[in-house]
């Protein structure tokens, strides 16, 4: 498909990975995407690039190179405007930084400018209980929600009494994108 501006045939999404254990999982979230009707591209967090996920096998299901640094000014977009972005899994420190404004990475980048563009966001976050419990992750949940992000369910990870970990509600950032 030829792409034009405002002639897509699907809503463009961007998928923001952090690093955290459970992003092993992110083509769960690709595929219930592209089985909603949505174009999907990758963008993780340095960290997240370092062996979190299998950038190889994302590359190959969205048919897209999977995104981590700038491009300089002379290269052409390799996505199109997002129509959405989830940010899954979306860890203590990119919710902190995000909050703040920090722009120091593609993904923060790509987070703050989302917001000032009204692009809906829908984050899942995997954060430990104790740092969950940190004030300053208290207060970045809430200044993100007061400008309009939708959160998931938080994610600790931690085991059940029989030893399992939970399943992460990857589908869950697909519902809260299509909520009124």
């Amino acid at each position: 498909m030829t792409e034009h501006p405002g002639t897509r045939e699907k809503p463009f999404l961007y998928v923001v990975v952090c690093a955290a254990g459970i992003a092993a999982g992110v083509s769960k979230l690709i595929t219930a995407a592209q089985e909603r009707d949505w174009e999907v591209g990758v963008i993780a967090t340095p960290a997240a690039m370092n062996g979190f996920f299998d950038s190889a096998a994302v590359a190959a299901q969205t048919g897209r190179v999977v995104r981590s640094a700038w491009r300089s000014p002379a290269d052409p977009r390799p996505f199109p405007p997002p129509d959405a972005v989830v940010v899954a899994p979306a860890t203590f420190n990119t919710v902190n930084k995000w909050a703040a404004g920090i722009a120091d990475t593609l993904a923060l980048g790509t987070l703050c400018e989302a917001a000032g563009l009204g692009v809906p966001v829908a984050v899942l976050p995997c954060v430990a209980g104790a740092l969950a419990a940190h004030p300053a992750y208290r207060d970045s949940l809430a200044r993100l929600r007061g400008m309009g992000v939708r959160f998931g369910d938080p994610y600790s990870g931690e085991p059940g009494p029989d030893g399992s970990r939970p399943e992460f509600a990857w589908t869950m950032a697909l519902d809260l994108l299509e909520r009124p």
